[in-house]
């Protein structure tokens, strides 16, 4: 945990709050700000936490990317070849992964994923391609999805 330090002797106090992507049982997104975890998880029980749009206190926390900013001038390592056939074997496993576990719907994508999410076919793992307008309405109905860039497989060697 990140504790911010203060010039002795100064009467200025520093106030660290934690930004948390939250979701509600309806599946709107929004963001809450609390002192520390355990602020969230007592206005959590006590129903003090309601989403913006529709007042649902059944609210979860979603994962979320974050990054922290230096000033020290830091850059990450060059990569190398080792580094390169590494990422791209770990790429490989994903997509490995996604084929033998996923069941490939092609272009149906964005109708069989609202079919699972409104229970109207029994959940699976799914895979597929969507267009950008499929995107956004599986968005605006609370569907989550991934999205996973396929690399292109290698040219045959001539």
């Amino acid at each position: 945990m990140f504790k911010p330090t203060r010039d002795p002797g100064s009467n200025d106090t520093v106030s660290i709050m934690i930004a948390y992507d939250l979701q509600c049982g309806n599946g709107h997104a929004f963001e809450g700000w609390f002192e520390d975890s355990a602020a969230f998880s007592a206005q959590k029980k006590k129903g003090l936490i309601a989403c913006p749009v529709c007042n649902d206190t059944n609210i979860v926390k979603l994962p979320s990317r974050f990054a922290i900013k230096s000033s020290s001038g830091f850059k990450p390592k060059e990569t190398g070849p080792q580094q390169e056939r590494a990422w791209a074997q770990l790429g490989k496993q994903v997509v490995d992964f996604v084929e033998k576990n996923f069941d490939n719907v092609g272009c149906q994508f964005a109708s069989e994923a609202l079919k699972i999410h409104y229970g109207v076919t029994e959940p699976r793992n799914i895979r597929g391609v969507s267009t950008q307008a499929e995107e956004k309405l599986l968005e605006q109905e609370g569907v989550q999805f991934i999205k996973i860039p396929v690399p292109a497989p290698p040219e045959p060697e001539t």
